[in-house]
């Protein structure tokens, strides 16, 4: 059974900064198979928004516009977790911070995730709420 739990949200000003974490257990990350770990943000009102993404076995990443610049996604392997590192957030930062997984992750997954198909992740964590006051 895999289980993903996202910590370390809460309420910081404008242009401060947070560093969320999502622990998976029940993966195990190997050289056989890969992992793919996204953050998706839901802001007041909206849908789910891609935030960032890591492919376990190249470390490659993926930001979405918004974060560029400013969020950085890092990954402890011997730990199975993965941190997103949120620096000069804004108030449309704000919103439920989600973590999830596709796994395994093959080199055609992480081409569609790429693209935006979200629908290869297949465990969801519970959220972390980020609120960014101006």
């Amino acid at each position: 059974q895999v289980h993903l739990v996202e910590s370390g949200g809460g309420s910081v000003q404008a242009g401060g900064a947070l560093s969320l974490s999502c622990a998976a257990s029940g993966i195990t990350y190997s050289t056989q198979t890969t992992t793919c770990m996204g953050w998706f943000r839901r802001a007041p009102g909206k849908e789910r928004a891609a935030v960032a993404t890591v492919r376990s076995g190249s470390g490659s990443t993926m930001y979405a516009n918004p974060g560029k610049g400013r969020f950085t996604l890092s990954q402890d392997k011997a730990k199975n977790t993965v941190f997103l590192q949120m620096n000069n957030l804004k108030p449309e930062d704000t919103g439920m911070y989600y973590c999830a997984a596709a796994h395994p992750c093959s080199g055609t997954t992480w081409l569609q995730i790429l693209r935006g198909d979200r629908t290869n992740y297949n465990y969801w964590g519970q959220g972390t709420q980020v609120t960014v006051s101006s």
